[in-house]
């Protein structure tokens, strides 16, 4: 276990990520001396040459926007959840120098809207219509939701998540942006488009205390979206439950450690 091995989160932007953190707190938990977790910003164009330059140290990356539908691009094999997503999250490096992509965004989602009191036959609204969003739809799928409407900037994006929704089994609606406000009222919003852009839906949502929110955003929080459902009584999560659940997943995959999950939920900031 002494040897040096790397493990890295790729995105752009990418210095708010606190991936490293919790990565550090596992493999120091579980005596994996000799690894080290990074950051690198790269987009999505840039992915292809980051990883052909990769050495055989480097045990995997945590890959998040924009980056999802590209590092599927890139694997030598592929896991039958990220396929049916069309997006991964991880890449890792295997003995024989291919890469493996798996979405781990998916199980983690799961983990975090059930922990959040998500049931069956939920009527579910997804802000945004990228990588996460397809993670989105396939969760909600696996908690059972009734029906899904993706609230989109460009309304052709719905039309490239229809396989994603029929191969999930879960009925897909699309929506134009300026209408998100009329969709604010289900029993569980999602919200994973970039920092920032949801901001202006903030003064316009009509929530339902009912409601679950989910904003997959953790740097600034509570983002505007995420402080208007808190004020009108609403169970809210944090892009924080998702980042440290998926990270289970891609901490075994690097090291076939099985996770040491209390040391690294203990290395969130409070």
């Amino acid at each position: 276990m002494a040897d040096p091995r790397r493990a890295a989160v790729v995105g752009k932007p990418i210095a708010h990520s606190i991936s490293p953190v919790i990565h550090a707190a596992g493999y120091a938990a579980a005596g994996l001396t000799g690894w080290s977790y990074t950051r690198i910003e790269a987009g999505a164009d840039e992915l292809p040459g980051l990883v052909a330059g990769l050495g055989p140290e480097w045990a995997g990356l945590s890959v998040t926007m924009p980056g999802k539908e590209a590092a599927l691009a890139l694997a030598d094999e592929v896991s039958p959840v990220a396929a049916a997503v069309g997006a991964a999250n991880t890449l890792v490096r295997r003995q024989d120098g291919t890469w493996y992509a798996d979405n781990t965004d998916v199980t983690g989602m799961v983990e975090v809207l059930t922990g959040a009191g998500c049931v069956a036959g939920a009527v579910v609204t997804v802000l945004g219509a990228g990588g996460t969003a397809r993670a989105a739809i396939a969760a909600a799928a696996r908690i059972g939701a009734a029906e899904v409407t993706v609230v989109a900037r460009r309304p052709e994006a719905v039309d490239e998540l229809r396989l994603v929704a029929a191969a999930a089994g879960v009925p897909l609606a699309g929506a134009e942006w300026d209408g998100a406000p009329s969709h604010a009222r289900a029993d569980l919003v999602i919200s994973t488009v970039p920092k920032g852009v949801a901001d202006p839906l903030a003064d316009n949502f009509d929530w339902r205390p009912e409601s679950v929110f989910f904003d997959v955003v953790y740097d600034p929080w509570p983002t505007p979206l995420a402080a208007a459902a808190l004020a009108a009584g609403c169970r809210v999560v944090s892009g924080l439950d998702l980042l440290l659940a998926q990270a289970f997943g891609q901490f075994e995959h690097f090291t076939g450690v099985t996770a040491p999950r209390a040391a690294m939920r203990a290395a969130l900031p409070v």
